[in-house]
């Protein structure tokens, strides 16, 4: 797939807040172990939030980072996208709530839900706008609060996840490099295996789904865990064989599980 202007990613950083929930931490409010939990997903603590710190400031202190890394005036930005499943409210968009903390005038902005792929969709996304020639500067940003859609009674969840926000600057690139192509994938039979029932308008909030535990991640880790093994071993195989690249001529992979 080429683009008409390829997309370049010129600067990225990322946040984490100071406070640390170990797995001793843990062992205190949930039936479980460091030695099970670093058995089973290799976790040895995690960064969670304090009360009253939400998504857009974590994800505002990532921008921030970024935009000083590259020199950039947040004047100068033209789109901003914040791929998140924990905004800090249903509307307005996270995005608006960053552009306005970061002084971001010119720029306009939406979120993008699409949980553990999000920044990876958000980053294709924002690469299109560059590509198509509209946009110069995009900030694209990862950015979840996960302990706020935890239950710390299900071990099998809660040991998984912490809080956090990345962010990527794309910029037009110089001819022979940038983004190259994507492949992305999706099966919507398997949202029964990673989901939260609660909050939206099928199960708005009420006495009676905060009862029944519905606005926490539910998961069964097993399906996950064998799509998504399957699906990051062969879609870089797919990508590869199209751009006629094999193995050899990679120096890096880099995954991004959540």
């Amino acid at each position: 797939m080429s683009h008409r202007i390829a997309a370049k990613i010129t600067g990225v950083s990322g946040y984490v807040p100071p406070k640390v929930m170990t797995n001793a931490d843990l062992e205190k409010l949930v039936a479980t172990t460091d030695e099970w939990i670093r058995q089973r997903v290799g976790i040895r603590e995690r960064h969670v939030v304090e009360k009253g710190v939400a998504t857009s400031h974590m994800a505002v202190e990532a921008a921030k980072s970024v935009l000083e890394q590259t020199k950039t005036d947040a004047a100068e930005i033209d789109l901003i996208i914040v791929a998140s499943v924990t905004p800090d409210m249903m509307f307005p968009a996270t995005a608006c709530l960053v552009q306005q903390r970061l002084g971001a005038k010119k720029a306009w902005g939406f979120d993008l839900s699409a949980a553990c792929s999000g920044f990876a969709y958000a980053l294709t996304v924002g690469a299109q706008f560059v590509g198509a020639g509209t946009h110069q500067k995009v900030l694209v940003i990862g950015s979840d609060t996960m302990t706020s859609i935890l239950d710390y009674k299900d071990r099998a969840t809660c040991v998984l996840f912490g809080d956090g926000a990345g962010a990527a600057l794309l910029e037009p690139a110089e001819e022979g490099e940038g983004i190259l192509d994507f492949e992305h994938d999706v099966d919507g039979a398997g949202g029964t295996s990673l989901f939260m029932p609660g909050g939206g308008s099928l199960n708005p909030p009420t006495h009676e789904t905060v009862d029944k535990n519905m606005h926490v991640v539910h998961q069964e880790g097993s399906q996950v865990f064998k799509y998504a093994v399957r699906r990051m071993a062969e879609l870089p195989i797919q990508l590869l064989e199209r751009n006629r690249f094999t193995t050899k001529d990679l120096a890096l992979v880099a995954m991004m599980p959540k």
